[in-house]
């Protein structure tokens, strides 16, 4: 948003309400900084004619030696007459024009001004174009000052206040909850609060008396959503060149002058922040067939067979998402965004329908992302605007249009949802103060005044009555939006008493803060899998389409549209650009959330990726690539796991549809499932272009965080050094091959109790000395009892009883 300062000055008078606003605009940038309405940029329109004078040209000769050059002598009221060499077709004696001195830069044409001679003929100086200046120009050559200024300036005078180039215009970033600060008014009712000033805006009588339009009951209902539609009849009107100060005060917001028509409609929208259109009468009547009434106009969303050519020259496809104002079923504008051509003001117009609506603002999001344009009417309506205010920018508008082209109004047709009346706020000054605290006032801490909280709120438009032991706040309609709560008030009030004002005070009692046992566990499972050698992605959460995935309401993009419903394929496809870019492997984790169109709530996933290999040295294997297979994989997984002290099993996992079924587990946490381990299917392998020996794992967060907390593993215990000598033994048992090794091992633990220290898988055999259905495996045991040393009897009772327990449950015999 661009605002003008001189503009701002006639918004915003004294505490008095009298004189301008009294803040330089440097001060009043930083205190829209700070009061949330950064400013971006701060341009000074003045260097753009510095130095720039008011010229009278005396006399004018050809060029002695350049049939396109002029020799003038040119009066600038300073002593002797400037010899200047012109090359402008329009130029001759007797004109006023603007006038560089020697020394002038212009920044638009990037020229400093210097005596030089031109085809053996001396310059002092150089009559400009407006283009020259930074301005539009409607034709071409030097600017005439007759034709632009009334009245004359004297010669010698500065050009620029002729041109509005003495002002400052502020380049505002506008936040999505602060539609008003879209509008010149919203803007003057914040300087207002913040320099204790008041607004004076010009009161606007109602133009007419608005009738009901008897639209389709189609189009009704698509009006309501946005809340109010009305079209406004003017007739007797005169299309020309908008005045002077009406085309500066479009240029310095960035908007190109059109004619006096459609430049109202943008300067009432730049005012009071609701966009307007105008339609031409006679035009729209053709376009129905002849026969033009209000009930022909209508609202719905384009079809897939229609086209529509906007302002811009554009033929545009319509679909769906398409909102558009139609006449007689027939597209005439895209709605809240831009207006069609064949219906748009022309020189001959003579009569106009002048559209005042408010849209939906998610129907004109959609239609402008699907046209591809977004517009200044569009940005607008996208944040939200206030229907309580739609009438008043159409009575704008005609009073300027009966003004500068003579316009007369004939009648005005509306729809309207059926408003409900807006609740006051109650602020309680308690509240307030609790919240705040004291200001610092000339050192001491004071709580503020209620006559300054008071005035704060009518500075913006609020409505404030006192009630009890606080206040009943009216918010006005251009604030609604983002002012519905009383903390919201609150907020207001600090916002624009300045944060800067209120004492800094810790909170009473400071308690220390910290990490809570999950998120502590979290953090060393990171460290712990940094450690073990993978490293730590971060992928989008939005993806596009799938059959499974939750559809953003209004995504920023097409392409990423839908939540994630899971975590690997990103990092597989982080594997493939690694390895594509030439480096040997890639390991990698991601701790994130997923979403699930057929669970209620999200879910927080560990998802890693073992691709290729990752060695500090390759001499040890004669250079040849050896990347991971199964169990090392599994073992690097376990070994970044063992910090959590976690007792994961594995269980056989067949049927998963992203692994090998030879070559998957399913890990179990105190009984329950809790993920998933194993080879990259093969055929996904090489559809994603990597390595067969890729692995993966998935692992649900929080029941491993709330195994990893639990008081027994979460609190170290101190457990003394053995003081006395442990016995170890070696079990080889022959077992049916499905029979699994964590099923054994559990088993020995349970039947070593109470002197069985530890137990560990140390061989698998399978091969001709064995039944094709059998299997050996080997463990080794260590038995101690910290009270005493073992006898061999002792060991051997112990010993025999964890075999004849496997005997028993497995059928195992002694190898």
């Amino acid at each position: 948003m661009r605002v003008s300062h001189q503009w701002l000055r006639e918004l915003v008078s004294g505490p008095d309400g009298e004189g301008g606003l009294a803040l330089a605009v440097d001060v009043l940038a930083d205190r829209l900084s700070i009061a949330g309405f950064e400013v971006d940029a701060l341009h000074d329109l003045s260097a753009q004619a510095a130095g720039v004078v008011v010229g009278r040209v005396m006399e004018r000769e050809p060029h002695p030696d350049a049939s396109k050059l002029s020799v003038c002598q040119v009066d600038v009221g300073a002593g002797e007459p400037l010899q200047i060499v012109c090359g402008a077709a329009n130029v001759r004696a007797g004109i006023h024009v603007p006038v560089a001195l020697v020394g002038a830069t212009l920044p638009a044409v990037n020229l400093t001004i210097k005596p030089a001679e031109l085809r053996g003929v001396a310059s002092s100086g150089m009559i400009c174009s407006l283009s020259e200046l930074g301005l539009s120009a409607s034709s071409e050559g030097i600017a005439i000052l007759e034709e632009l200024v009334d009245p004359l300036p004297s010669l010698g005078a500065a050009v620029g206040p002729c041109f509005g180039l003495d002002d400052q215009v502020l380049e505002l970033a506008i936040t999505a909850n602060r539609p008003d600060g879209l509008s010149m008014q919203g803007i003057a009712r914040e300087v207002a609060a913040l320099s204790g000033g008041r607004t004076r805006f010009a009161p606007v009588p109602p133009a007419t008396t608005a009738q009901p339009l008897e639209a389709s009951a189609a189009s009704q209902r698509a009006m309501e959503e946005g809340g109010l539609f009305s079209v406004t009849a003017l007739d007797g009107l005169q299309v020309a060149p908008s005045p002077g100060w009406l085309q500066r005060r479009l240029e310095k917001a960035g908007i190109r002058p059109i004619n006096n028509v459609v430049d109202i409609t943008n300067l009432v929208m730049l005012e009071t922040g609701q966009p307007l259109h105008a339609f031409d009468q006679e035009r729209l009547a053709a376009s129905a067939g002849g026969s033009l009434q209000p009930g022909k106009l209508g609202l719905r969303q384009g079809r897939p067979d229609e086209t529509l050519t906007t302002l811009d020259g554009e033929e545009r496809q319509l679909g769906s998402d398409s909102l558009v104002v139609t006449c007689a079923d027939r597209p005439i504008a895209l709605a809240g965004v831009m207006g069609g051509l064949e219906e748009a003001v022309q020189l001959d117009t003579t009569a106009i329908w002048l559209e005042a609506a408010v849209f939906a603002p998610q129907r004109v999001r959609l239609s402008a992302r699907s046209a591809g344009l977004r517009t200044e009417a569009s940005s607008r309506f996208e944040k939200g605007l206030p229907p309580e205010a739609t009438l008043a920018a159409a009575d704008r508008a005609c009073a300027l249009l009966a003004e500068i082209a003579g316009a007369r109004v004939v009648g005005r047709w509306m729809h309207e949802r059926p408003q409900q009346p807006q609740q006051p706020l109650h602020l309680r000054r308690d509240a307030l103060h609790n919240l705040l605290g004291p200001v610092l006032i000339e050192g001491e801490l004071q709580d503020l005044e209620d006559a300054r909280i008071r005035g704060t709120l009518e500075a913006i438009g609020c409505v404030v009555s006192d009630q009890g032991e606080g206040w009943h706040v009216q918010v006005p309609p251009s604030r609604a939006i983002d002012l519905r709560r009383e903390v919201d008030l609150i907020e207001e009030v600090a916002r624009l008493v300045g944060y800067d004002h209120f004492a800094c005070h810790l909170p009473d009692p400071i308690e220390p803060g910290g990490l809570n046992d999950a998120q502590a566990a979290e953090r060393l499972l990171r460290r712990s899998l940094c450690a073990a050698g993978l490293q730590e992605a971060c992928s989008f959460s939005l993806v596009p389409a799938g059959a499974d995935r939750i559809p953003l309401a209004n995504p920023l993009l097409a392409d990423y549209g839908h939540l994630r419903d899971n975590l690997h394929e990103e990092l597989l496809a982080a594997a493939r650009r690694n390895l594509q870019s030439g480096l040997p492997g890639f390991w990698a984790f991601e701790i994130g959330q997923v979403f699930s169109s057929s669970r209620a709530a999200s879910r927080s996933l560990l998802v890693g990726v073992f691709c290729g290999e990752r060695r500090a040295e390759r001499w040890s294997n004669s250079g040849k690539p050896q990347p991971l297979d199964y169990f090392q994989a599994r073992g690097v997984l376990q070994q970044a796991l063992t910090s959590l002290r976690l007792p994961l099993e594995d269980r056989v996992l067949a049927d998963h549809p992203l692994l090998h079924p030879g070559r998957a587990a399913q890990l179990v946490l105190e009984g329950r499932p809790a993920g998933w381990f194993g080879q990259l299917h093969p055929q996904l392998a090489e559809s994603w272009d990597l390595p067969e020996p890729t692995h993966l794992f998935e692992l649900e967060l929080e029941p491993l965080l709330a195994a990893a907390t639990r008081r027994n593993r979460w609190q170290p215990r101190f457990k003394p050094f053995a003081t006395v000598p442990a016995s170890e033994r070696d079990l080889a048992l022959v077992v049916p091959r499905s029979t699994a090794s964590g099923d054994l091992l559990q088993t020995i633990r349970k039947a070593g109790r109470p002197l069985l220290e530890h137990a560990e898988l140390i061989d698998r055999y399978e091969g001709s000395q064995l039944e094709a259905d059998r299997c050996s495996q080997a463990f080794r045991l260590r038995y101690r009892d910290p009270q005493r040393t073992l006898t061999e009897e002792a060991v051997e009772a112990a010993h025999a009883a964890v075999c004849a327990a496997l005997e028993r449950q497995f059928g195992a015999t002694l190898r």
